[in-house]
């Protein structure tokens, strides 16, 4: 009742901000009889002694009205939580008392407070109003607690919650579920709740994969009307009609490269030598021939924006019948693509180029790895056998790929080693390995082909100046540069080049100079958290990270919503529609189409990232008692982190380090006061692996040895 008081007054006062009500307008506004007065009056206080009101000429009016804001709770902890603002998607600090028992995804009204503290300095929050409460997807873990079961919820931090309704669900402790609310309360300890549905034990990864899209609320099916359009697309097949519109170019060696899993192969590659150089050929599917603006399957692909790909498992933007099949350039299949055909000079400039629509028969189901073995002359005579209509091209996309890279590094491009992790599953989808993803020259050669179809499709729309979805990467934060260069003089790294003006080419010196440093992998990924992220926009913004004006997504259509919806522009653009019309027919599209490719792509990338580790603990739990050496990764006020070679991240709790008194210095070191020691980003460790969490996706180390300088 005190909140739902609460709640009212906030409300009969929102729209009076200047004026203000007396407390007999206060008491008609929320409906109190007179019995209830002093238990609505006692709230006023309390919001007035809260600093949310205050009292003048006998009128209570709301404190600084311009402070309030509307927001979504996005994390809660044991003793506070976090709002993500609409307007600006900054997140807010807010202590667990002035959270009102919200709970992640609710909407709410709060206001930002003056409250601060040593590890919160900046402005804080406190909610107001819960305006609209979280009707998603609730996911948790079953646990025992005397001699009872009680749910640990998913995404905050509580007391076990007590279980009211079990729904004919048999549950027992470990199973991962789902749960709705029963009943809310004030804190969130006191909150019930009812058991919907059961997943099964939180000890499998594939379990806790499995609520957390529930939760995060990622389509995995497709609609009838989706599935019968991809259906008849498949059964169809490719009329021939249509190939005859078509540029044929089936008798050009055309093959594919991807990994050995790969099933939705959008993207061919073609080369040959010229007078002048090169001819280089990168052919995409022509997705956009068979998703039709307006169908069911045009607004799955918007809706979903990209595929997603979790370990074992693929969530496809489109139904396999396009992704694996009519659209997946499979060798000795006739394919329609959309080819990005360019002539690159000696020097790796692109002398001119052209768009067309063509019909391809890829000649080889490429793989990086047997690739690679061709190129450093280990392939055997089976590899030979299977590349045999191709070898005589590879050596000269060696040759351009040599230039490509030297032309990259040149501009000043930084190459940015970011460790990515390769989760290895068995038949019954349980991790059985983790290692790192390695990329060699025959991946460095597909990614430089494609930069160059990408930068040509961008150069087209800018040169034509019709709309466009670009990919762009803008220049960094004054603020992240100079704190880039404070945390490497901390780290005693040479910081020369790094200031607020700092150039791509600055950031690839550091990284180049550093390239042999112990701490190197730390080095890139701090140069990496300094940049601003990648997005989608209708404004051509150029590309900070790769040194380029112009540039977009042009090659994965079959995954990505932003490369669709380019191809769809295209197609019109090559067609010869006037730039006119096509500044009519698509300018809100590509604002629509950037902003949705971008939310999308978020949600993708922090899919696979959270997912990725209920793997690692699910692997890391059958090594507890085992010990690795590893170097620290990151640091908090609470312990650190440590990463292992094979991307294994884990946490050492400052409970497990030697008694004494622990402060956060410079954000990369935990200092123990007392002695000097500390324990810094980039330092080499060996631990222990003591717990490994599934349904948490948290892994515990215990400190064994630490290579460590004193700091005093």
């Amino acid at each position: 009742m005190k909140y739902l008081y609460r709640t009212k007054i906030i409300e009969a006062l929102l729209p009076k901000k200047k004026e203000g009500l007396t407390e007999g307008a206060i008491l008609s506004a929320v409906g109190a009889a007179k019995k209830d007065r002093k238990r609505v009056m006692g709230v006023v206080s309390a919001l007035e002694k809260d600093g949310l009101i205050y009292h003048s000429k006998g009128k209570y009016i709301l404190k600084s009205a311009g402070r309030y804001f509307n927001g979504t709770v996005v994390k809660i902890a044991r003793t506070h939580g976090f709002i993500s603002r609409d307007d600006n998607g900054e997140e807010l600090f807010v202590r667990g008392r002035d959270l009102l028992g919200a709970l992640p995804g609710d909407k709410v009204l709060a206001v930002v407070t003056e409250f601060r503290d040593d590890e919160h300095p900046s402005d804080s929050a406190a909610v107001v109003l819960i305006t609209e409460e979280n009707e998603g997807v609730l996911t948790g873990t079953i646990v025992g607690e005397d001699k009872a079961l009680r749910l640990r919820p998913d995404g905050f931090f509580s007391e076990p919650l007590i279980i009211v309704r079990w729904n004919g669900n048999q549950i027992k402790a470990g199973d991962k579920v789902r749960y709705s609310i029963h009943e809310r309360a004030d804190h969130h300890s006191d909150i019930t709740v009812d058991i919907v549905s059961v997943y099964g034990s939180s000890d499998l990864a594939k379990n806790s994969v499995d609520a957390y899209i529930d939760k995060k609320g990622i389509e995995t099916g497709f609609s009838e009307e989706a599935l019968a359009e991809a259906e008849k697309i498949e059964h169809d097949g490719i009329p021939a009609d249509e190939i005859k519109k078509r540029e044929d170019l089936r008798d050009i060696p055309i093959f594919t490269i991807d990994g050995a899993d790969t099933k939705d192969i959008d993207d061919a590659v073609s080369i040959s030598r010229t007078d002048e150089g090169f001819m280089l050929g990168v052919h995409i599917a022509d997705v956009s021939h068979y998703v039709k603006k307006g169908t069911a399957l045009d607004k799955t692909a918007y809706r979903r924006g990209t595929s997603i790909y979790i370990a074992d498992r693929v969530i496809p933007m489109l139904p396999k019948q396009l992704s694996n099949g009519i659209c997946s350039l499979n060798p000795d299949e006739d394919r329609l693509a959309f080819s990005c055909i360019m002539k690159l000079d000696v020097n790796g400039d692109v002398a001119g180029y052209r768009f067309a629509k063509t019909v391809i028969r890829s000649r080889v189901k490429g793989v990086y790895s047997e690739i690679n073995k061709i190129l450093d002359d280990s392939a055997d005579d089976q590899i030979k056998n299977k590349y045999a209509e191709v070898l005589d091209e590879l050596p000269l996309m060696r040759m351009l790929t040599e230039i490509l890279i030297k032309k990259r590094i040149a501009r000043g491009a930084p190459d940015i080693d970011s460790r990515e992790s390769r989760i290895i599953c068995d038949e019954n989808g349980v991790c059985t390995d983790i290692t790192e993803r390695t990329r060699g020259f025959a991946e460095r050669m597909i990614e430089e082909f494609m930069l160059c179809a990408n930068g040509c499709a961008a150069k087209l729309a800018m040169e034509k100046m019709f709309p466009f979805v670009y990919r762009v990467h803008e220049s960094p934060d004054t603020d992240k540069l100079m704190q880039l260069a404070e945390t490497f003089v901390n780290l005693g790294i040479d910081a020369s080049g790094i200031n607020e003006k700092s150039t791509a080419a600055d950031l690839a010196a550091v990284l180049e100079r550093t390239k042999d440093d112990p701490k190197a992998p730390v080095i890139s990924n701090l140069v990496l958290r300094s940049m601003m992220k990648a997005k989608y926009s209708e404004e051509p913004l150029g590309h900070y990270g790769l040194v380029l004006k112009e540039y977009s997504h042009f090659t994965s259509p079959i995954r990505r919503l932003a490369d669709l919806s380019i191809h769809r522009i295209l197609t019109d653009a090559v067609s010869g529609v006037p730039t006119e019309q096509l500044v009519k027919r698509y300018t809100k599209f590509a604002h629509e189409n950037a902003y949705r490719a971008s939310i999308t792509e978020l949600i993708a990338v922090a899919a696979e990232r959270d997912c990725d580790k209920f793997y690692m603990a699910e692997y890391m739990k059958e090594h507890i008692g085992e010990e690795f050496d590893g170097y620290i990764s990151g640091v908090t006020g609470n312990g650190f982190f440590v990463e292992l070679p094979n991307t294994v991240e884990g946490r050492v709790d400052v409970m497990m380090l030697p008694t004494g008194s622990y402060e956060l210095s410079n954000d990369i070191s935990l200092l123990e006061t007392l002695s000097g020691k500390a324990y810094t980003i980039g330092d080499k460790v060996r631990v222990k692996c003591i717990s490994a969490d599934v349904g948490g996706g948290m892994i515990d180390f215990a400190l064994l040895e630490h290579d460590h300088e004193d700091k005093h």
